[in-house]
């Protein structure tokens, strides 16, 4: 926990796409210094640092030094052991999605921070879309839940398929919101322009009746990220990407329809606001590595279904 009025340090791994944001955004949190990126591109790391104002580390030994805290946004593959030597460097870490490429890294990472007291968050950053908020105000008993999750091709990522790079955002908040166990899997998936599936539907029935039938595709002309909760007194659609929805409800043998009030806001800088709390406080992230590793598992279990049926 930090002193009263001392700044949590903090700093970035990995400055691409994603990474950059992580910087931006932390240079203008006011609870956070940003100290220090580190990138194996030392070029890109160099430019981004003096864009907003941090050091470049030469190693990860040196940017260890330099924060308290820090996001890893490298690819999927390095995760483990980049956040591997930086928890046991003792920092606290906020880990993009997904958390790890197995399972058991996922859980090792885990317990080495709740040994350590640390704080590990994991990005997943739809649970802090305003839309989100608004569902779980009026969430009651979901008994149906529709997510569709498309994107163009993207210039990264490509090293996973659209099941880990896509839907686990989705099937972390859909356990998130039935928490039940999952009762059966129907998953199909085709790979079209990589080695791993592009685009893929899974059904997933829960033990307590829930059925969630899901949607992802990198390989769409355009960009959706809806979601849509069927429950016993009303039917809510939402729309990640526009932060707006509405909800139709039974009134008087009618289906009314009423707009969803929701005061937008960008998800990525509540995410790291939240973070930092965390990690200064030793606050319980919201997306823990235990439910990160829960929607790992569920994804990893999709992707072996996939495979089953090709």
């Amino acid at each position: 926990m930090l002193k009263r009025m001392e700044k949590l340090r903090v700093g970035v791994v990995g400055v691409g796409h994603i990474g950059s944001n992580h910087a931006r955004l932390y240079s203008e949190i006011d609870a956070a210094q940003f100290c220090a990126v580190y990138d194996v591109d030392l070029a890109r790391a160099g430019s981004i640092a003096k864009k907003y104002g941090a050091v470049a580390a030469k190693s990860l030994d040196e940017f260890a030094e330099m924060i308290d805290a820090a996001s890893v946004a490298t690819p999927t593959s390095t995760h483990y052991n980049v956040a591997h030597h930086l928890l046991g460097a003792r920092k606290h870490l906020l880990i993009e999605k997904p958390i790890t490429e197995t399972t058991q890294q996922a859980s090792e990472l885990s317990e080495m921070a709740a040994k350590n007291k640390l704080v590990l968050q994991v990005g997943h950053v739809e649970r802090f879309n305003p839309v989100l908020g608004a569902l779980e105000e009026r969430l009651t008993h979901p008994k149906f839940i529709e997510a569709h999750r498309l994107s163009p091709y993207p210039e990264r990522s490509t090293d996973i398929g659209v099941v880990l790079d896509l839907m686990i955002h989705d099937l972390e908040i859909i356990l998130h919101l039935v928490r039940a166990p999952v009762q059966n899997i129907d998953a199909v998936g085709v790979a079209v322009l990589s080695k791993s599936e592009d685009i893929a539907n899974a059904r997933i029935r829960f033990e307590n009746g829930c059925v969630a039938n899901i949607t992802s595709s990198r390989i769409s002309p355009e960009r959706m990220r809806k979601i849509r909760v069927f429950q016993e007194d009303a039917y809510l659609s939402l729309d990640y990407q526009s932060q707006s929805g509405e909800i139709y409800r039974l009134v008087n043998k009618r289906i009314t329809r009423d707009k969803v009030a929701i005061e937008r806001e960008e998800p990525l800088k509540r995410e790291l606001i939240s973070f930092v709390e965390c990690a200064a406080t030793g606050r319980q992230p919201r997306v823990s590595g235990s439910q990160a590793t829960a929607a790992l598992e569920l994804a990893v279990e999709i992707t072996k279904r996939i495979a089953a049926s090709a």
